[in-house]
């Protein structure tokens, strides 16, 4: 034998709801604990949470008065309530459909002049081919950078630079060299030998 299912969250709304509707009454929390299990079939777990669940949906009215929370909720509000939810559906449903049609007269709009005609095709060709050679172009224009004088310019600042090192290196070698001579007595000859130095040597001009 097949176990019975239980209620869904929203048939256990619908039941709680009819609490409400055929009694016409106002509860307190501890009346629909012992009411929605006997007359509804509800869980007794789960009437708090679905109570509240109603209350948050402004289905169900509540208000605090000393320590205790009432509860109560009429055919009239409910009725109100479901033509205002109506209503913002059908309100979101026409923007919908105005937006669709919208969007269709966009694509009609963007369809024309691309149909595939043989002065269309032949344009495409020629702007292929105008791209192919923009391409081309721009990689001759990249040969020629060299000529730009903005780039003859960095280009000459860091041969300054580049410069300004190798002297400094220059400095430092014959520094040793002078250190070298002190120290151990070697010629230039010895020390350029030693150390593979060219015999020519020098400062760049």
């Amino acid at each position: 034998m097949s176990k019975k299912k239980g209620l869904s969250l929203e048939e256990k709304r619908t039941r709680m709801m009819e609490i409400f509707f055929e009694s016409k009454d106002v509860f307190q929390l501890k009346d629909i604990e012992k009411i929605a299990p006997k007359t509804k079939g509800i869980t007794p777990m789960s009437v708090k949470e679905v109570l509240q669940s109603l209350v948050d949906d402004n289905m169900v009215d509540s208000e605090r008065v000393g320590t205790s929370n009432y509860y109560w909720a009429f055919p009239s509000k409910a009725l109100n309530s479901r033509k205002h939810k109506l209503e913002e559906l059908q309100k979101q449903i026409s923007e919908t459909k105005q937006r669709k049609t919208s969007l269709q007269k966009a694509v009609e709009k963007a369809k024309v002049g691309r149909q595939d005609t043989k002065e269309r095709s032949s344009l495409l060709k020629e702007l292929g081919a105008l791209r192919e050679e923009r391409t081309q172009l721009q990689a001759e224009l990249e040969k020629y950078r060299e000529c730009d004088p903005e780039v003859v310019e960095e280009m000459r600042k860091s041969n300054v630079v580049a410069k300004e090192a190798v002297s400094r290196w220059t400095d430092n070698v014959f520094a040793i060299k002078s250190w070298t001579k002190k120290k151990f007595s070697f010629d230039d000859s010895r020390i350029n030998k030693a150390f593979g130095i060219p015999e020519d040597f020098d400062y760049m001009d």
